[in-house]
């Protein structure tokens, strides 16, 4: 079982997401970065992109980001962005 967090999507209009995560792959400015439970403090832009979630389960989500911005701190990430949709496969 591996170790969980607390990630929120957060859009101008809606809490897009709020759920117990083990880990996501974020489309960083200057590559793609990856966040696991208990990772250091981290505030980074994003760029437009793929971000992709996984869950405990083994279940995991694939998004589009219009980019933004991540905080993580304390075993919660925050993700600040103007849209985000279901990627295509």
């Amino acid at each position: 079982m591996a170790a969980v967090y607390n990630f929120k999507i957060l859009t101008p209009n809606a809490k897009a997401f709020d759920a117990e995560v083990s880990s996501i792959v974020a489309p960083g400015e200057l590559g793609y970065l990856g966040v696991l439970a208990n990772h250091a403090p981290l505030i980074t832009t994003l760029k437009r992109g793929r971000l992709t979630i996984r869950f405990d389960d083994g279940r995991e989500e694939l998004h589009q980001i219009s980019g933004g911005i991540l905080k993580v701190a304390n075993n919660v990430a925050i993700l600040l962005t103007e849209s985000i949709e279901a990627a295509d496969e």
